[in-house]
């Protein structure tokens, strides 16, 4: 009988959460700093911004389409294999993003080979591990460290990203980052779970817990306000930098603008995270996608300056992967933590969705207009149909036939 990461026994939650912490810290520090790519790489190859825009989208749906495949393989065979194999990816894709000469080269690397890199060392992978170690109890609050982490490494390799561009140029810059990669190898080791036979009770298949999560009103339901939360991360993330820089401002006002998002997403995750334990997380979620949408609103009606930018960028941040804590917290409390890596991954694949619609549509109706304007009103009227969707979220475990007839 093969054993399996689902059967495994729980590792220190201090293990889990540091060498989580810090995988997450790598993997999404690097790529919050694509953004600032997209200038330097058009000038000097000649393309569009939509051409960059367009690889940055495949990156995302890259990313999501991969993630079920990855947690079903993380919670199949180990999450710690998982992430090793991401990490080899992730180093080639940038390596071959510095090479790529032709935009198919560079939607090859930068979108399918990193999206695929991203899909196994991020959330899902992590959030799985997480959920088998530590208690029902103290889970929301687990996430909510491991979404900080996240944003501490945006908060950290932003400045440094434009640094090494700036000192080094464009292309030295993702090399160094290629090496910072391989440093994921040795932290997955500190995640690798040790495998027991299986206890008795509910045991689910793969294609079971799949059915039946597909088919739950909640869980579709979490995946439509993801899809939202992806459209307006992605698209303020990869955009704002050119948008400020269209408005007369400086680098450095965007520098600092995405410095802060992740500053303020670190208080705002572990926040989200904490709240989740004492409220219910669908009204959570749910004040979440309002007020980045009033948020929005705000930032567009007042006047743009470097003042109102840092303040849109403190809010947003706050809100930025609030989300992620609660969502996944949810999904663990309606189907346990069995296959959570792979429904993680599905409720990302939504997120991801969105991801590619938000950033493809920035650049596309960018050139098409001459503005970000539409797609900014597509954000706020999506943060509304995000609030309204999370509001009938049932967050108490699914009532299995199996249970009901005991």
């Amino acid at each position: 009988m093969s054993s399996t990461a689902a059967d495994a026994a729980p590792l220190s939650m201090r293990q889990v959460l540091l060498c989580g912490a810090l995988i997450v810290t790598l993997s999404m520090g690097i790529r919050h700093g694509f953004g600032f790519w997209l200038q330097p790489i058009i000038t000097e190859r000649g393309w569009t911004r939509e051409s960059f825009s367009f690889a940055m989208a495949v990156q995302n749906l890259s990313w999501g389409l991969a993630g079920p495949l990855a947690g079903m393989l993380a919670d199949r065979f180990g999450a710690w294999k998982t992430l090793m194999g991401g990490s080899l990816l992730y180093a080639a894709g940038l390596a071959l993003m510095a090479l790529a000469s032709t935009p198919l080269a560079f939607t090859l690397s930068t979108g399918v080979l990193i999206g695929i890199a991203q899909s196994g060392t991020t959330y899902a992978v992590i959030y799985g591990v997480l959920g088998r170690s530590v208690s029902p109890d103290k889970r929301s609050w687990a996430f909510g460290v491991a979404a900080a982490a996240g944003s501490f490494g945006q908060f950290v390799m932003i400045p440094l990203e434009t640094w090494l561009i700036a000192h080094l140029g464009w292309q030295p810059a993702l090399y160094l980052l290629a090496g910072a990669a391989l440093l994921m190898l040795p932290l997955a080791l500190g995640l690798r779970e040790r495998q027991v036979l299986p206890q008795g009770g509910h045991q689910q298949s793969i294609g079971q817990a799949l059915r039946e999560a597909l088919g739950y009103r909640s869980f579709q339901l979490l995946m439509l306000g993801y899809f939202v939360c992806g459209f307006q991360v992605v698209f303020i993330g990869v955009h704002l930098p050119s948008y400020l820089k269209d408005h007369g401002l400086g680098l450095e006002v965007s520098t600092g603008a995405l410095m802060l998002i992740g500053l303020f997403n670190i208080f705002g995750t572990f926040t989200a995270g904490s709240l989740g334990q004492r409220i219910p997380k669908r009204y959570l979620l749910a004040g979440i996608y309002g007020l980045r949408s009033v948020a929005i609103v705000a930032f567009l009606a007042a006047p743009l300056t470097p003042v109102s930018v840092y303040l849109f960028a403190a809010v947003m941040g706050f809100l930025w992967l609030s989300t992620v804590p609660p969502t996944n917290a949810v999904v663990a409390q309606i189907f346990g933590a069995r296959h959570l890596s792979m429904l993680g991954g599905f409720v990302f694949l939504s997120h991801q969705i969105g991801s590619f619609l938000g950033v493809w549509l920035g650049g596309k109706l960018y050139d098409a207009s001459g503005s970000y304007d539409i797609v900014w009103g597509l954000a706020i009227a999506l943060g509304v149909m995000a609030l309204l969707a999370n509001l009938p979220v049932r967050e108490g475990p699914i009532q299995r036939l199996e249970a009901r007839a005991a």
